[in-house]
């Protein structure tokens, strides 16, 4: 009988590519990673890794039996939820992962209403990179995230998560003064200053990426993931930025923002097999009520 625990450092083995990767993510050496992945291709009986250099790649052999772990992990988590189901009220702790811009206008708004309507499920938040989720979610550390998607940068997201659909956002373009309409404001900026997320993060990708097809490159003065912040170094004349809508609230009076033709897409990301999780499903229903007002009230401005 093959071990599931092995089967699941196989599986991190396949989304990570090292040995060394899968060790730091789940807190193991990386010695005791290869002898249990070693034990499991003995119960398999035939190899599941080639190893080159520092990374590994499964065989054909190792391929199948990840895509099955997959399935089995899954039917794990949907008997879990079952069995959680089975309780007259949703309880225990939930595990939530959210981008920095989805903080105040949809995680605050919703963990007050937890309180109220599951009182028996404790919430904790971890600020978190939409680009970190996947590892996170399939590593156990998160029970379910926020991610994003842009339309220049769509998500990668790997197997074994579940995506559900929570918000359409559009992406402007902040600067001061007034740039020109929206079918040449980035060009119009070819020569600016631009502020821009971290490397690694994909709102910086979005942004490259967007300045990339109108033919140039961004002259990047300021690395700034606070949206916030950004507004405020719009306001002061230290660049140009893009901006979702989300991150737009509350610009500063001098700062014009022009909207484009990019979409930010929002979503509640979970562990395949795991969204009818009493717990996971109070708080994703606080985080669609939360949506739904804010969008109540972003009609009445």
């Amino acid at each position: 009988m093959l071990d599931i625990r092995k089967l699941r450092l196989l599986r991190e083995l396949a989304h990570r590519g090292t040995l060394a990767a899968v060790a730091e993510a789940l807190s193991y050496t990386p010695s005791a990673v290869s002898q249990q992945i070693s034990a499991l291709e003995r119960e398999a009986g035939r190899a599941l890794l080639t190893r080159t250099g520092g990374r590994v790649h499964l065989t054909p052999a190792g391929t199948v039996l990840v895509e099955h772990t997959e399935q089995v992990l899954a039917d794990l988590e949907r008997a879990e939820a079952a069995l959680a189901g089975s309780d007259a009220h949703p309880s225990g702790p939930v595990r939530l992962g959210a981008f920095p811009s989805a903080l105040r206008p949809i995680v605050l708004p919703a963990l007050r209403e937890i309180g109220r309507t599951a009182p028996n499920v404790a919430v904790t938040v971890t600020e978190v990179d939409p680009a970190d989720v996947p590892d996170l979610l399939r590593g156990g550390h998160l029970d379910i995230a926020l991610v994003h998607e842009y339309d220049n940068v769509p998500s990668t997201m790997g197997s074994g998560i579940d995506l559900e659909p929570l918000l359409d956002e559009h992406v402007y373009l902040a600067s001061t003064p007034a740039t020109a309409a929206e079918d040449a404001a980035i060009r119009s900026h070819s020569r600016s200053h631009w502020i821009v997320g971290n490397p690694g993060t994909l709102c910086h990708t979005m942004t490259i990426r967007s300045c990339q097809s109108h033919g140039f490159e961004p002259h990047i003065t300021h690395h700034i993931d606070d949206y916030p912040t950004t507004l405020h170094l719009v306001a002061a004349g230290a660049g140009v930025a893009l901006i979702p809508q989300l991150g737009a609230t509350d610009a500063p009076i001098d700062v014009a923002l022009t909207p484009l033709p990019i979409g930010r897409r929002t979503r509640i990301a979970y562990r395949d097999g795991s969204r009818s999780h009493p717990a996971y499903a109070a708080v994703s229903a606080e985080l669609h009520h939360a949506t739904h007002h804010l969008h109540q009230r972003s009609r009445a401005g």
